[in-house]
């Protein structure tokens, strides 16, 4: 990964887009993200800014945010100030990675003010800092920074703005010339902006050209391009992106049209995951705990099985010992008899203190007790198998859910009566389940469950019956509709592949995928939510495919 000097230039570049536009709403979605919408140019546009300490990064974006129901203060504060501003600039500090949008807007009497909103991506140093630029102060930032913690410079309200201090590095783009013979650590400790990654690539083209010069500046321009082009490689398990290409590498590469839809493609599914552990790391815990203890009670159930299963034998000791009455006295601890069912000898112990009937009646009874707790032991166990099922589905929607699904799980918990419903101070009015569009890419609408509640509206609500239904064969996954009653190859295949992404199966190969007409689906009375049986079904196979999924998403 380079999110380093030379891709926030690229970034720079490809933000001049939204000068003079106007910011028309501020969101926050969490602690570490802003959400600019923006007005520019004759279109609506998000800029999304990130302090994530492995993801920090400012970008536009196409990908939809949750954000809470009441914004929290730095949110409110930047409310006052920059919303219906205008972005007069977007500059690069030197070739730090720190992006500074300058912006003008009016304050409660109407009177012209200039802020600045400097965007820090520097790792775990990472910070947004709102500024009044004709004071260089500080008027609040999303991290803040005592002098306790941060000599050099003093993070809080009120408080001068310094900037980050300088690494005194050399600007390559006024030096081409001395980056010819230069090794890798030599670029990224001589000059400011290089990355490791984007140094290797530099000495990589350098070491196979005859003109340095030349390569080494047609690299450098491809960093200042008005609309840079996102270049993804995955490599030996790791993900790398550039605004150039990473010929270095020698692995395929994917190329975006944009640097926002590069780190859309890299970042977005991580961050989402991110946030829904920080939501639903409880829940996760949870679910791992109830697994467990009903994975050690069905051992125990089994065991009694087992131990059930000899009743039998005490059917046949109790015959036993009525076709010999005439050889058992009371007293007796045991007798040997003949089993009249395979001429071998069996000992039978007996009650001494009891006649032969009442041992007789003994093992007569042991046995029905035996035969009706085999009944309900088959029961606890078949009980428990399905809670178990039940609770890896959810665990597998868990993982895969957005921040809108997890709280659905949590209320259908509670109405199966496994936790509590979490107390809410305000009464929330019952609401639809928000279900996930796609559409393939011969134009027909895709629906899709990422939960029970979802999967229950989907197939039952949104489908109609001529709909083509999809699910994963045996495996815990989505509901898929396909808004068509036969759909053509390309299309099915398609959300088959969308029904394997969204699945247990998702890191798997060849999975198979079953599909039908919403009419074959039913629920049976009593079953819990999600769960459903079909009929008339066919199988293909699919791989999951995440760059189609997300190409696919409406």
């Amino acid at each position: 990964m380079a999110f380093d000097g030379l891709f926030t230039k690229a970034m720079t570049r490809e933000l001049q887009q939204l000068v003079s536009g106007r910011i028309s709403k501020v969101h926050q979605p969490n602690q570490l993200e802003l959400l600019l919408h923006i007005r520019a140019q004759g279109h609506n546009q998000k800029l999304l800014i990130s302090i994530h300490p492995s993801y920090s990064r400012i970008h536009l974006t196409a990908m939809a945010n949750v954000n809470p129901s009441e914004p929290p203060m730095f949110c409110m504060l930047l409310r006052k100030h920059i919303e219906g501003g205008v972005i007069t600039e977007v500059i690069q500090h030197e070739m730090d990675r720190l992006i500074i949008l300058k912006i003008r807007a009016k304050n409660e009497i109407g009177d012209d003010i200039e802020r600045e909103l400097h965007v820090e991506m520097m790792g775990r140093h990472s910070n947004v800092i709102l500024v009044d630029s004709t004071r260089m102060m500080i008027l609040d930032s999303l991290k803040h920074l005592p002098p306790s913690v941060n000599s050099y410079r003093t993070i809080l309200p009120g408080q001068p703005y310094i900037f980050p201090p300088s690494q005194e590095k050399k600007d390559p783009f006024s030096a081409v010339a001395e980056l010819i013979g230069k090794d890798e650590k030599e670029m990224v400790g001589t000059f400011a902006g290089f990355s490791p990654l984007n140094a290797r690539e530099l000495h990589f083209r350098l070491d196979g050209a005859d003109d340095k010069k030349e390569t080494a500046q047609h690299f450098l321009n491809e960093f200042l391009a008005e609309k840079p082009a996102g270049h993804y490689v995955e490599f030996d398990g790791k993900s790398y992106f550039s605004a150039t290409a990473l010929t270095h590498i020698g692995s395929e590469e994917l190329t975006f049209p944009t640097l926002g839809e590069l780190l859309d493609r890299m970042y977005y599914a991580k961050a989402e995951r991110d946030r829904v552990k920080q939501q639903a790391g409880d829940l996760e815990r949870w679910l791992q705990n109830e697994i467990a203890k009903l994975k050690l009670k069905l051992k125990k159930l089994q065991k009694e099985q087992d131990q059930a299963e000899k009743r039998d034998q005490l059917q046949l000791n109790g015959e036993l010992i009525m076709a010999n009455l005439h050889r058992i006295t009371k007293g007796m601890k045991e007798i040997e008899v003949d089993n009249y069912y395979n001429d071998e000898k069996v000992t039978i112990t007996l009650d001494p203190r009891k006649t032969p009937i009442d041992n007789s009646q003994r093992y007569y009874s042991r046995y029905q007790k035996a035969k009706t707790a085999l009944v309900k032991t088959q029961e606890q166990i078949e009980k428990t198998i399905e809670d178990i099922e039940y609770f890896e589905t959810l665990m597998q929607q868990v993982q895969q859910a957005g921040i809108s699904d997890i709280e659905e799980i949590r209320e259908e918990l509670a109405e199966q009566g496994f936790m509590k419903a979490q107390k809410s101070k305000k009464k929330k009015k019952p609401t639809k389940p928000s279900v996930e569009s796609y559409v393939s890419s011969t134009g027909t609408p895709i629906s899709v469950g990422k939960n029970n509640k979802q999967n229950d509206y989907v197939t039952f609500k949104v489908a109609a019956k001529s709909d083509t239904w999809l699910h994963t064969k045996d495996i815990p996954g989505s509901h898929v509709i396909v808004h068509d009653n036969a759909p053509d190859e390309t299309t099915l295949l398609e959300a088959a592949t969308i029904a394997a992404y969204f699945s247990k199966a998702r890191e798997s190969s060849s999975v198979p995928v079953d599909y039908t007409e919403a009419r074959q689906v039913k629920k049976p009375n009593g079953a819990k939510p999600g769960f459903v049986i079909y009929f008339e079904q066919k199988t293909l196979f699919v791989t999951p495919d995440e760059d189609l999924v997300i190409k696919l998403k409406k």
